[in-house]
Formats: structure tokens, C-alpha cells, sequence
């Protein structure tokens, strides 16, 4: 996806989405199996990822990189309305950045709980609760791919895939119709 110009100098970002399994029908053609028709895809998170570089530095960065990132997922009614939903956030990217080893400073974030329901010409929607975390740092290391791996898996934790451990790989869900 396009980096934004004007924060800084050098930029780029990237964009994730985990999406539901399909399960295509038994008359669809092998190559139409790789493309599912956008109406039998489900969005369960999407993701940005933004690596700045300010080769004069940022004072407010503490340094001459920063990361930005971007989650937001869809919750069922009870956990969206948990309202320890922002701490639960914020401590699974901790434990992320942790995990991989990521060193950084200057870490700040929010986190933000949406419930919307619709009206009028818009009553047939159904009501979503959908979660959004917006944080940034800076690294003070070298090994910016941890960093991407520690986002990658925060995605994938807010659309609610279990973690695997190393060297394990998952297989993919078959979903019955």
C-alpha cells in the first residue's frame, strides 16, 4: 500500500488481512478455488504496518525510525463490551514485541472499542463491535523483520487465530457446508 510522504523522509507500509477459509463448491473450477468471489470472503482483522526513516531524527521519536502500526477486528457482543478490552490490547502487543525479541523505546498507543448500530435505510445491517488498536515506537535495534513479525501476529491474534509455537505450521480449516 502507498507510505505517507509527509511524515517523514523514507516510508514504507504494508497491509494485512486475515480472512475466513472458503470452501469452494464441488463444480468450481480449480483455478476459481485460488480467487474466491468476494462475497464468500469474511474479513475477521486488517492490519497496516508504516516503517518511517528521518535521517536527521525526530525528537519525538527518540531516533531516526519509527514504526506506526494499525489493527482492527471484528468481536462478538460480550467481548466487545469488556471493559478491560483496551488493557487486553495493548498487553497483547507488548507480549508480541516481547516475544520476538523486539527492542524499542517511545511506545505509545490507543485503543478504541466501536459499537455501532444502524438506522433508517440503514436498519437491515447488523450491529458490530469492532476493536482498534493504533500504536507506534521506535526501534532502537537493527532487526527490523522482528518487528513486522510481532505486527503479523497481532493481526492474526485479533481475528482470533491461535498462536503456534516454532516450527509448528497450521492446517488449513475445511469448512462443511
Amino acid at each position: 500500500m502507498p507510505a505517507p510522504s509527509k511524515l517523514a523522509p523514507y516510508a514504507v507500509a504494508l497491509r494485512a488481512e486475515v480472512q475466513t477459509p472458503v470452501t469452494p463448491g464441488l463444480s468450481a473450477h480449480p483455478t476459481s478455488r485460488l480467487r474466491p468471489a468476494p462475497e464468500e470472503v469474511d474479513t475477521l482483522a486488517t492490519g497496516r504496518f508504516i516503517l518511517l526513516h528521518d535521517p536527521a531524527g525526530q525528537k519525538a521519536w527518540g531516533g531516526t525510525f519509527r514504526v506506526v502500526i494499525y489493527i482492527r477486528a471484528e468481536l462478538d457482543a460480550e467481548m466487545g463490551n469488556d471493559p478491560l478490552l483496551g488493557s487486553v490490547a495493548w498487553t497483547w502487543l507488548c507480549d508480541s514485541l516481547a516475544q520476538h525479541g523486539v527492542e524499542y523505546s517511545h511506545a505509545g498507543g490507543t485503543a478504541t472499542r466501536i459499537l455501532s448500530e444502524s438506522f433508517g435505510s440503514m436498519e437491515n445491517r447488523q450491529p458490530s463491535n469492532d476493536v482498534e488498536l493504533r500504536a507506534s515506537w521506535s526501534p532502537t535495534g537493527s532487526r527490523f523483520g522482528a518487528h513486522l513479525q510481532a505486527w503479523a501476529d497481532m493481526v492474526c491474534s485479533f481475528a482470533g487465530l491461535p498462536p503456534l509455537p516454532d516450527g509448528v505450521i497450521a492446517l488449513p480449516h475445511i469448512r462443511r457446508s
